[in-house]
This record gives C-alpha cells, sequence and structure tokens, in this order.
C-alpha cells in the first residue's frame, strides 16, 4: 500500500469524524446553512443533548465546523473548506481508481 500523502493525512480526521451516523446527520442539518444551536440541534435526534455535544466536539476537533457565542448559547455552523477538501481528495482517489482499471482493461485487450 502506498503511503499516505501529507494531504491525505491531514483529512484523516476529518473522513473518521465523518464515519459515525449521528455525525454525518449533524454535518447535513448544519449545511442548510445557518448556524444552529445544541438544542436546535438535538431536537428529533435519538440522542442526547450531552451526546450532541460530544459529537460536535469531534467535529470541530477535524474542523468540519466550529462552535461560536452568540448571546447566552453557543451556535455552531459548518465548515464547508474541509469538506470540499475531502471532496477533492475523494475525486482524486477516484480518477486513480479510474486510471487503474483502463490499464488493466488495455492490458486484458490486448492479450485477447
Amino acid at each position: 500500500m502506498p503511503p499516505l500523502s501529507s494531504e491525505l493525512r491531514g483529512l484523516a480526521p476529518v473522513f473518521a469524524a465523518l464515519g459515525d451516523e449521528t455525525r454525518l446527520r449533524l454535518v447535513a442539518r448544519l449545511s442548510a446553512g445557518e448556524p444552529l444551536s445544541i438544542t436546535q440541534l438535538a431536537a428529533g435526534a435519538q440522542v442526547t443533548r450531552q451526546a450532541i455535544t460530544k459529537h460536535l466536539h469531534v467535529l470541530a476537533h477535524a474542523r468540519v465546523v466550529t462552535g461560536f457565542r452568540h448571546g447566552r448559547e453557543r451556535l455552531w455552523q459548518l465548515n464547508s473548506g474541509q469538506l470540499v477538501e475531502a471532496r477533492h481528495c475523494l475525486d482524486l482517489i477516484a480518477r486513480q481508481w479510474d486510471d487503474a482499471l483502463a490499464r488493466l482493461k488495455a492490458a486484458v485487450e490486448d492479450k485477447s
């Protein structure tokens, strides 16, 4: 297996954070655009506000979300830049995979 590039290594926490269903749901909720409070994010969720807070901290550590104070509450917003970087990385991997499959196809067709 080839070594991880520094770009991919830097995005590993993003992919790890997005690998959890609850955190993925939080990202989806925040992708609507406006910052939301923990109370808003917990509404309708199957987990406690305390659990939502822990998940948000994992996402914040991966720089997927940012929290800030607004009056007495803390609001959370999506950091779309990290997701754009992750998408770029996945696109690169997909191109490499497509190239490898094209080379395999050409090799198989040459032997036929």
